[in-house]
């Protein structure tokens, strides 16, 4: 009993082989969870590698490095598919040249490990680009990756170049090519056609070898202004064989061809009046990808507007290519098509313009820095837009030399600009709207004369050392001496006693501040640069046309219209089909009274534009001249302004103006010409 009771306090044996048993699920646990965490890091390195060599894949295609491809490939995809790497490389480059592709984007990337093989990965993408057809979409890529000692590459099959392409299939492209609308005059002439065109190139095989070649390309670069450079680049392009023909430029037709040229007829873009209407019609440019990043449906290889009417109405000019791209075997059978689209030829545009008073406005600006506007006033028909000097547009069209255009930018006198929108102070032209304004509100008596003595004034001291001068020293002046005249004095004097208030309120009824419905980029015409003059010299300025005011020429022409309305204002119009507006700006009585005037600036023997009287022509006129200068006491810039128009029939308008005039140099002088044609056609 007692030894009962002693085993029963005493404390049990330890029995290591328990403690050992329940020990080991613990250590299988940790080894386990090792092993599990490698293995989702090795999946995690494999399925980065699957994705970063299709990203390089896919690269490699958008970025047209089509040689890259090959490293990406398996080996055994290549075999199975009857291609080496170089062959499937040059496919692409083939394939992606001929059908014009760019811009190729991939959305949508997944890659999935596959389920049956553990070295292998799934993947799928969809692609689209442009080619020269459009923009191709919904192209749906898939395929696998395989690795490889740690290596992962694509298997590659041609279906990776287009969905549904197989063995040795081929892609085909026939284009039908839209013909770009015409810009024509309000005669139906062309100012923008489809002309034909002579195209030089090289035929690669008749060049010879070696030395012999290298003299052919050195005679063919110097005859026709070209450089060696430029014709090895054209030789080195991957589609060109010895017996294609490789154009080089657009060129006028010759007898004297070097070994190795051709010319061949083509249609293209010509402008029939050259530099006379250059900044009006603009020019075409080849598509760059990033035009096509703007707009995808521009054909990659096709040309676009780059400047003037051409770029204004580009889309409605250009019309849409039809054609088709299409999967064929390789005997050219096709089984599908991956692009299809209907032709759409472009839209004429039919201007107001009259190609024949353009080019004779033009011709008369001789080279010098100027414009001249000529509207048809009682419709707006805008008749003339010229702007010297100028540009060929031919020459930027079709292929200019680096010299040419060397020569062009750095003329002094800008040819690439529109003088016709540029916005200049008017000058003394402007003194009409100023007179208008006076004896509307009855500030000015038209036979109320004014004693002025010599030829510079100032209101008072407090004008400091500014005077407002004027060229002829008449002491009783009317409205009628200021206008054959052109006195500044007096017309300074008229707006300061009108005030700022109905000086302002006066201009307010014209085209200030408005953007007039033209497709030519230009400012709306201003008053002064701020809401008010703040200076009674800078309102006194302004009332002869000087001042803060600005308004392109065609702006004085839409401003001058009222003389020849009967103080209606008729907005420009540049399209025929563009509808006529108008407003009434001044009374009727007030436009006859300065109408007299302005007929006496040309018959009157004093008037500044009394040498337009030999042409025997009705014309009513007003020059101008605005000079620009930093001190008063300096001779500054002169810009000279002629507004005439048809004093009878009222059949034409015209603004002609010559920057920067040189000594015995006007726009009055230069006029005759013009308005000879314009009194014998309107």
């Amino acid at each position: 009993m007692s030894e009962n009771r002693r085993s029963r306090n005493e404390k049990p044996a330890k029995k290591p082989k328990r403690f050992v048993w329940l020990a080991l699920p613990a250590a299988l646990l940790v080894l386990g969870g090792g092993y599990y965490g490698y293995t989702v890091y090795q999946n995690r390195q494999e399925e980065a590698a699957a994705k970063k060599v299709l990203n390089s894949f896919i690269d490699a295609i958008s970025d047209q490095k089509y040689s890259d491809l090959s490293a990406l490939l398996t080996e055994e995809s290549l075999e199975s598919n009857g291609f080496t790497a170089d062959e499937v490389s040059a496919k692409y480059e083939a394939i992606f040249t001929g059908i014009g592709a760019e811009s190729f984007k991939a959305s949508g990337i997944e890659v999935t490990p596959d389920d049956k093989d553990s070295d292998q990965f799934n993947f799928q993408y969809n692609g689209s680009l442009t080619t020269s057809l459009g923009e191709l979409t919904e192209l749906s890529y898939s395929g696998t990756i395989t690795l490889n000692d740690d290596q992962a590459k694509i298997d590659w099959s041609p279906q990776l170049i287009f969905p549904g392409m197989e063995g040795q299939d081929k892609i085909s492209i026939s284009v039908d090519n839209a013909t770009r609308g015409e810009i024509l005059d309000r005669n139906n002439e062309p100012l923008a056609e489809n002309g034909t065109l002579y195209q030089l190139g090289v035929i690669p095989g008749q060049l010879g070898t070696g030395d012999e070649k290298t003299a052919n390309i050195k005679a063919i670069a110097e005859r026709f202004d070209l450089t060696e450079d430029a014709i090895d680049q054209a030789l080195a392009q991957s589609w060109v064989q010895d017996e294609l023909f490789v154009p080089l430029k657009i060129i006028e037709p010759t007898d004297e061809m070097p070994t190795g040229t051709s010319l061949k007829e083509t249609t293209g873009r010509t402008y029939p009046l050259g530099e006379a209407a250059a900044q009006l019609i603009g020019y075409l440019g080849n598509v760059t990808a990033e035009d096509i990043e703007k707009d995808e449906t521009l054909a990659s290889n096709g040309q676009i507007g780059r400047s003037g009417l051409e770029a204004a109405f580009d889309k409605e000019l250009r019309g849409e290519n039809g054609g088709k791209i299409a999967i064929t075997d390789e005997d050219g059978a096709e089984k599908s098509v991956l692009l299809e689209k209907e032709r759409a030829d472009g839209k004429d545009i039919q201007l107001t313009i009259d190609a024949q008073a353009q080019k004779t406005a033009f011709d008369a600006l001789q080279n010098q820095a100027g414009s001249t506007v000529v509207t048809e006033p009682k419709t707006g028909d805008l008749l003339v837009l010229a702007s010297s000097p100028s540009y060929d547009p031919n020459k930027m069209t079709q292929g200019i030399s680096q010299e040419d255009y060397d020569a062009y930018e750095q003329n002094e006198d800008l040819p690439f600009i529109s003088r016709f929108a540029t916005a200049y102070a008017p000058g003394s032209t402007f003194k009409t709207i100023t007179a208008a304004i006076g004896l509307e509100n009855g500030t000015i008596a038209p036979t109320q004369s004014i004693a002025i003595d010599g030829l510079k004034w100032q209101k008072d001291s407090s004008w400091g050392d500014y005077f407002v001068t004027r060229v002829s020293d008449v002491a009783s002046v009317n409205l009628k001496d200021a206008l054959v005249y052109s006195d500044n004095i007096y017309m300074a004097q008229q707006t300061l006693a009108m005030g700022e208030d109905a000086f302002r309120n006066g201009l307010s009824k014209l085209i200030f501040g408005e953007t007039l419905d033209l497709p030519i980029a230009m400012n709306p015409a201003q008053i002064s640069n701020e809401d008010s003059f703040n200076s009674e010299i800078l309102l006194a300025d302004t009332g002869y046309g000087q001042g803060e005011l600005l308004l392109n020429p065609i702006q004085q022409a839409a401003a001058y219209s009222v003389f020849a309305n009967q103080g209606k204002l008729v907005y420009p119009r540049l399209l025929k089909e563009t509808e006529q507006k108008d407003k009434e700006v001044f009374k009727a009585e007030t436009i006859e009274q300065i109408n007299q005037d302005l007929t006496a600036v040309v018959s009157d023997a004093n008037g500044t534009a009394h040498s337009l009287a030999a042409l025997n022509i009705p014309l009513a006129a007003k020059t101008g001249t605005a000079e620009i200068k930093e001190k008063q006491d300096e001779k500054g810039q002169e810009n000279s302004f002629l507004f005439a128009f048809d004093s009878q029939d009222q059949g034409f308008l015209m603004v002609s103006m010559l920057e920067d005039r040189q000594d015995n140099q006007s726009a009055t002088g230069l006029a005759p010409d013009l308005l000879t044609y314009l009194a014998e056609h309107y």
